[in-house]
């Protein structure tokens, strides 16, 4: 969400960010339908300015004895407060079109992140680790011995359908290591406080993250119209909804593990198999709150968090500054963590970490009071996976296979699977 004033004052600035971001100009429609709306209140103003001039002359006309003049008077202060009543109604019209207008539009890319139409423009910003060498040809997650044997898709599919799986023995342990070593490492040593919030939200709460209204076909909507949560982000970040914080509360960090729900309306055809891109999965999530002068200091810091878990697993992986064309939706700038998968012989997106600036803010009137200052100011909202269980849960079976296809757990896990060392195949 943006400030219609700020438009105003910086058309093309505004124009060239979009632009970025692959769409046409927008300004000029915007500002159009603004001064609509400002037209319409300025006549409401005058409206209100002659009603009360009114009444003040309907009480001279009467001391005066002028009965004729007081009645024509209260006849023209009935019609101005029944167009003053439509007006309104027209006014709350106005400007939910500017909102509306508004609300489906990108956020701005900051200046250093840089151009491109997808992702194909990204940018490596550094790779850390190096894939292990195999002696024999390493194969997808899928194809492995013990994950043939962990992972029903036949099962899930007669009950739920296509992109469900069944974890199943060790494989579901192995699945929820994973979480649980995630959330124990961000609690405990990078100092985010743990949360469990509800699964379900409203239209409210998917708005304040800017998923509604514009991707909604991504989303699973309940027949009672509450949504299944995407991610924990939403849940997270709207835990400041409509609050003015104290400075001194700030940064604030919260973290969840939970399980997420997506469509996958736009992914037709790619990653059908395996538990890649799934209707459902888990993911421990990070979300921070902070303000303006430290919110990029905090993305890096939070992308670190990430990658802390991909180091502690012995994960080979790659940093990604994403272009402007390749960013979602909120953010300003995006790190994409991508963890090298063997089996695919490629690096794979395990984490996506965004500051949003205070786009989010806006939509969720999250303001904050700044020390020794009077007004109030928008924090800026952050998020990012710390990590997606089920892609690390693919990244550890591929990096981790034998040739007789068991699996190697990665000692930080094993505290988690009472001590085994080796998933063994069926």
């Amino acid at each position: 969400m943006f400030d219609i004033k700020w438009i105003r004052d910086n058309a093309a600035a505004f124009d060239a960010a979009m632009a970025r971001r692959g769409l046409p100009p927008q300004a000029g429609a915007l500002i159009a339908l603004d001064d609509e709306r400002r037209a319409h209140v300025a006549s409401l103003q005058d409206a209100q300015e002659r009603r009360n001039a009114a009444s003040k002359e309907i009480g001279k006309a009467k001391a005066t004895g002028d009965d004729a003049g007081a009645q024509a008077l209260i006849d023209e202060v009935a019609k101005i407060k029944q167009a003053i009543h439509d007006g309104e109604e027209a006014e709350r019209g106005l400007t939910a079109k500017v909102v509306d207008a508004l609300s489906v539009l990108p956020n701005m890319p900051l200046d250093d992140v840089p151009d491109g139409a997808d992702e194909s423009d990204n940018v490596e910003l550094r790779r850390v680790g190096t894939p292990r060498s195999f002696d024999f040809t390493p194969k997808e997650h899928f194809e492995v011995g013990a994950a043939e044997a962990g992972i029903s898709f036949e099962r899930a599919a007669r009950m739920s359908g296509a992109r469900f799986a069944l974890l199943q023995g060790q494989f579901a342990r192995l699945e929820r290591a994973l979480g649980q070593f995630m959330i124990d490492l961000q609690t405990t040593q990078h100092g985010y406080m743990e949360v469990s919030p509800p699964l379900l939200v409203r239209d409210e709460a998917l708005y304040g993250t800017s998923q509604l209204p514009k991707f909604s076909e991504d989303l699973f909507k309940t027949t009672e119209g509450r949504w299944l949560i995407p991610t924990a982000e939403v849940p997270l970040t709207n835990m400041v909804a409509g609050e003015t914080l104290a400075e001194a509360d700030l940064p604030m960090r919260v973290t969840a593990l939970t399980p997420c729900f997506r469509s996958e309306a736009g992914s037709a055809g790619r990653d059908v198999r395996g538990i890649l891109r799934q209707h459902q999965f888990w993911k421990c999530e990070l979300v921070s709150v902070t303000t303006p002068e430290n919110s990029l200091d905090e993305l890096e810091r939070m992308t670190g968090c990430a990658e802390e878990i991909l180091k502690k697993l012995g994960l080979a992986y790659r940093v990604m500054v994403l272009s402007a064309g390749d960013m979602g939706f909120g953010a300003r700038k995006t790190y994409d963590i991508e963890v090298w998968l063997p089996g695919q012989n490629a690096y794979r997106e395990i984490s996506s970490c965004s500051v949003c600036g205070d786009f989010q803010a806006r939509r969720m009137n999250a303001r904050y009071r700044p020390e020794g200052e009077k007004g109030l100011r928008f924090v800026h909202t952050l998020n990012g996976s710390g990590l997606a269980v089920g892609r690390a849960l693919i990244a550890v079976v591929e990096n981790y296979q034998n040739a007789d296809g068991s699996i190697i757990v990665p000692e930080v896990l094993r505290p988690y699977m009472g001590g085994t060392e080796t998933i063994e195949a069926a």
